[in-house]
């Protein structure tokens, strides 16, 4: 058997728009639903939704690998984290706050392995090398792990220019909640001075070359950041859709 590839990895490249859904629940049940839905690719979220090691790897083995593509947001850049995601049978990460070179180099460092990083050497226990059944997993996983990082702040910004020029970094995420709060904006994600920041990104990652991505509900914001350029767009998430869908059928009956 072979390593899987990475077809996400593989239509960033080619500069094609996927469209994405937050998965914040932590219910393996609720990923599979979701993928089913025709989303291109969903974010299994370690940062802020109440998702552990094997709360993750219960939603890998739920989404599969047939339909959405399954993106795993970890908590953040640590390294020991970031090789049991991977180890797990994660391919494409998105890690948070970046707001350095030094940062961006570090993650590129914990998701390949030696001699162009540091991940550790022990898949072979694990989901990723199908337990050791993919021939030549070790010399082809570099190829197939796919690397996002996520900028949500004025430090992050001031960077971009040092943190897209690096090897090894498959596409930039620009976080509007934490930016506008950073800018004075908290709870605004959509104000004109964060939109202004955030499409000024976004033309920045893509004259780079490198693939770009963010995360609204707002439709006309996401519309317009696809207009420009962005090729991986987050329009929503679980529980929002959730959330919204029992409101509005609770208002539709009058007590």
């Amino acid at each position: 058997m072979s390593i899987p590839v990475n077809s996400f990895k593989q239509q960033l490249a080619r500069g094609e728009a996927q469209i994405g859904l937050w998965v914040a629940s932590g219910d393996p049940t609720v990923a599979e639903i979701c993928s089913h839905t025709g989303f291109d690719w969903l974010v299994i979220d370690g940062e802020h939704g109440p998702n552990g090691l094997r709360d993750v790897l219960a939603q890998l083995r739920a989404v599969g690998a047939a339909r959405s593509h399954p993106v795993v947001r970890v908590k953040d850049d640590d390294r020991a984290g970031i090789k049991q995601m991977l180890d797990i049978g994660a391919q494409t990460l998105l890690v948070p706050m970046i707001e350095s070179a030094e940062q961006a180099r570090a993650a590129v460092a914990s998701v390949k392995y030696p001699p162009h990083g540091k991940r550790g050497i022990g898949a072979a226990l694990a989901r990723a090398s199908g337990y050791n059944t993919y021939a030549g997993y070790l010399d082809q996983a570099d190829e197939q792990v796919c690397l996002l990082l996520q900028i949500e702040s004025q430090a992050g910004l001031a960077a971009l220019d040092e943190i897209l020029a690096i090897d090894g970094v498959d596409g930039v995420f620009i976080g509007p909640a934490d930016l506008a709060a950073d800018m004075g904006h908290r709870g605004d994600p959509t104000h004109a001075d964060v939109r202004q920041r955030v499409e000024d990104a976004i033309s920045q990652i893509v004259a780079a070359g490198k693939p770009a991505g963010m995360l609204s509900s707002n439709r006309e914001f996401s519309n317009r950041c696809l207009e420009i350029g962005a090729t991986f767009v987050a329009v929503g998430s679980d529980v929002g859709l959730l959330v919204n869908a029992a409101r509005q059928l609770r208002d539709s009956y009058n007590k």
